[in-house]
Parts: structure tokens; C-alpha cells; sequence
């Protein structure tokens, strides 16, 4: 649709709907979802010259002597917010940022993701994910978050507030054009999980911080807390964000082959080996925290093992069962990483080491069949098997040795980056926890 259309429709739903506001949306480095409301009146500006904001303020943002920055909305985003009343209704766009010369600012995590597509367009490609979002739900009581169920994978119980929530969510989805495709109980007491039919990365993408606002809303609508946290408690289950990947030419998924016995072409198979080949050096975008890593250790269904396995839900690149005369369902799924993630950040060094491993034409190991959870180490060992780093430390070391995600990045949003993770990780380093204190206090 040509953008004069565009604009005509989006001017025909805000009369219809009696909009006041427009939120523009933006991430930050870390993911986290920013926004600045303008009038309805200033829309038309906003579209043709960009709403101006002070970048600096912003974490992986400009510096002081380079702030200025503006909000140029995505069209295709307009959503009017289902939660908000008839006096103040108020839709959202997500922007793009620019420089004051006009330029697409490459630090943007949205700019990242966008390179890394432009990259796929040129070789034919467009990269295809469908994530799956876990999240827990807790209830405040006493000044103490607690799980406001004990139920466990795909229960449900008649009229509980999480089962209510997830359905409100997956009704609101469509509310801004997304299309849900299932929700359930996940393991853990007050864990769920909501997945959305997939799409193109930056619309998966956008629609990943726009899932997660609704789930944080309806969640604080029923005096809950939605925690995407990957591991809230010791002990128990964390929350992943398993993510299917192919690729497709135009209508054609590239990851089809009919005479191959897991149904994956050649073409997947490279792609593939080039995620495997960078794995530990991207982690730290799909595993962004330092509790991340308190989920990716053994025996809690989250991976640790550089292997793929046709069916394996124990190796870290899965192949999920093809669907007999549906060659759309020829794809992969990654395993290890966490809600955590900025999405334009993880799918963007996901695309980028699978086109790598296409450029490079690898060849993908054999699958492992094995349950990985019941060998032994050195069982793995023997068949070669690399574990992902333990640590955020760990990983960020693995980011820092990457020629690949310095291009991806450039000079200096990789800085920045390597920055914002070193102060996370000294932080913590230097912080008392109360497990600390309950150990050795009477020492």
C-alpha cells in the first residue's frame, strides 16, 4: 500500500474511533520499550518530519554532543489501544529514529535488526520466526510475590485469574493485528505460555514488545505482576523464549527438501550449521542478564549443549515433526534463549550466523538422539559437544572475539553494548545478596 493510502486509512480509523493520542513506541538497548505521546494534531508532522527527542537520555543512545534525535513512525504498526477509554483513546505507532541529517540511526536496536534483513534481502532471503513466550504471573501478598496457582503443564482450572489473563491477552492480540496461535500452562506453578503465528522479523519482532505490553497490562489490570524473568525461582522452572526460524524466496521455504528424511534442504542445513557455529558468541544477545544464565544449566528442559537433534528437545537447535503436505512447516527451532532478549537484537545476530553459515556453505554435524540430560560429561565430551557459556561474563568474552557481530553492530554500538554488560556484571560482582548474608554473616 502506497503511503499516501496509507495515511488515508490511518486518518479514516482515528475520526471513526475518536482518538486523542498517538503513543510513539522505540526500544532501548536492552529491549526495554520506550514511548512519547503526541496529539492527534501533531501526527502529520510526526510522519513527515519525525517528533524530535533528546537521545542522549537513552541507554546505547547518542552522546550529549550528539542528542538530537527523531521518532519517524512505521505505518504499518498503527494499532488503536484496546485498553484505553473513550475520553482519552490513544492508538500507537512504532518508530524508527533518524539523525537530524535524515539518516536511519544505525545504533537503533530497530536500524540492527533492519541491516541484518537488508543483508538477507540481497542474497533472495527473508527470514520467518514464530517465538514462543513464557512468563509467570504472581500475586502480591503481604509485601511477598506469590504464585497464584500450583498447577503444572497445560492444566487449567475453572476460573482462575491466570487462565483468564492468558485468554484476554490472546483476544487482544488481534486487536493489533497479531494472530495467536496458543496459549496454555507451562511447567511451573503460575507459568504460561503465549505463541502468535510467525512472520517476518521485524514484524515478529515488533509484535514480541507488543505481547509483552499486553501481558503486562491485562496482568496489572487483575493485581498481577507479569515477570518475563528468566529464572524468578530457585528451584524451579525459568522462562524460555523458543524460537522457529526458516527462511523463505518469495512464497518458497527455503528450508523444504521432500527427499530428505528430517525434510530440511540444503539450504536449512547451512543456515543451521552457521547458528551452531556462532552460538556462543551471539548468547549474550538471546541471553541477555545475568540471571539468564541461572536457566541455561541441566535438568530444567533449558538447553546447554551446541548440538541439533531431529525431535530433541535436550539439543539446543531442534527439528519439530513436519506436517505432511505442508511444506511451510519445514522449519527449526532454537531453544536457549530468554524473554529477556531485546528481539531486534537476538533475531538479528540469529539471521546474521545463518547467513554466514549459507556464505560459508558449512556442513551440520549428524543430529544427536540421545537424551542429553542423562549422559554423562564425558559421554557428551567424546562426541564433541560444546556446552554454551555458563556465565554472563563467559559470554560477553565469546561477543567481544566476534568479527561477525562487530560488522553486524558496528564500532559503536558494539562499545556500547560491551560497556552496558561490563557495569551489569561489576554491579553484581559487587553486591551483597541476601544468600550471602545468610551463609557467612555468623562466621
Amino acid at each position: 500500500m502506497a503511503q499516501e493510502e496509507k495515511i488515508k486509512e490511518i486518518q479514516n480509523k482515528i475520526k471513526e474511533e475518536g482518538i486523542r493520542f498517538i503513543e510513539l513506541q522505540f526500544t532501548d538497548m536492552q529491549g526495554k520499550s520506550k514511548n512519547i505521546d503526541i496529539p492527534i494534531t501533531d501526527l502529520e508532522t510526526a510522519i513527515k518530519k519525525g517528533i524530535g527527542f533528546d537521545g542522549s537520555s537513552i541507554e546505547g543512545f547518542a552522546r550529549i554532543k550528539e542528542s538530537d534525535m527523531y521518532l519517524k513512525p512505521d505505518l504499518e504498526t498503527f494499532a488503536t489501544h484496546p485498553w484505553t477509554s473513550q475520553n482519552i483513546k490513544t492508538a500507537r505507532l512504532i518508530c524508527d529514529i533518524y539523525t537530524p541529517k535524515g539518516e536511519l540511526y544505525e545504533d537503533s536496536p530497530r536500524s540492527v535488526l533492519k541491516k541484518a534483513i537488508k543483508k538477507g534481502e540481497e542474497k533472495g532471503y527473508e527470514l520467518t520466526l514464530g517465538p514462543e513466550v513464557e512468563f509467570y504471573l504472581l500475586k502480591k501478598i503481604n509485601g511477598t510475590f506469590k504464585l497464584p496457582d500450583s498447577d503444572s503443564y497445560f492444566d487449567t482450572t475453572p476460573g482462575s485469574t491466570g487462565t483468564r489473563v492468558r485468554r484476554e491477552v490472546m483476544s487482544m492480540l488481534k486487536d493489533f493485528g497479531i494472530t495467536s496461535e496458543r496459549g496454555h500452562h507451562e511447567v511451573g506453578a503460575g507459568q504460561y505460555e503465549i505463541g502468535f503465528k510467525y512472520d517476518n522479523a521485524l514484524r515478529t519482532a515488533d509484535n514480541v514488545i507488543t505481547l509483552k505490553r499486553i501481558i503486562r497490562t491485562i496482568a496489572n489490570k487483575n493485581e498481577l505482576l507479569a515477570s518475563f524473568m528468566p529464572k524468578p525461582f530457585t528451584g524451579k522452572m525459568g522462562n524460555g523464549m523458543h524460537i522457529h526460524f526458516s527462511l523463505f524466496e518469495r512464497e518458497e521455504n527455503k528450508f523444504y527438501d521432500a527427499t530428505d528424511p528430517q525434510h530440511l534442504s540444503e539450504t536449512a542445513k547451512q543456515f543451521i550449521a552457521g547458528v551452531l557455529e556462532h552460538i556462543k558468541k551471539i548468547t549474550i544477545l538471546l541471553n541477555p542478564t545475568i540471571n539468564s544464565y541461572k536457566r541455561l544449566v541441566k535438568g530444567y528442559e533449558a538447553p546447554v549443549y551446541v548440538c541439533w537433534g531431529d525431535k530433541n528437545r535436550s539439543a539446543l537447535i531442534r527439528i519439530p515433526q513436519y506436517q505432511k503436505g505442508r511444506t511451510s512447516s519445514a522449519r527449526a527451532e532454537i531453544r536457549s534463549p530468554d524473554p529477556s532478549a531485546n528481539p531486534y537484537l537476538a533475531f538479528a545476530a540469529l539471521y546474521y550466523a545463518g547467513l554466514k553459515g549459507i556464505e560459508d556453505k558449512l556442513t551440520l554435524r549428524k543430529p544427536i538422539g540421545d537424551n542429553l540430560y542423562e549422559l554423562t560429561e564425558r559421554e557428551i565430551a567424546e562426541q564433541g559437544i560444546e556446552l554454551l557459556p555458563r556465565t554472563l561474563n563467559e559470554a560477553l568474552e565469546e561477543f567481544r572475539q566476534s568479527k561477525l557481530m562487530k560488522e553486524l553492530f558496528e564500532e559503536s554500538l558494539f562499545d556500547k553494548y560491551v560497556r552496558a554488560k561490563q557495569k551489569e556484571i561489576e554491579d553484581f560482582t559487587t553486591t551483597v545478596t541476601e544468600w550471602e548474608r545468610e551463609r557467612y554473616l555468623k562466621n
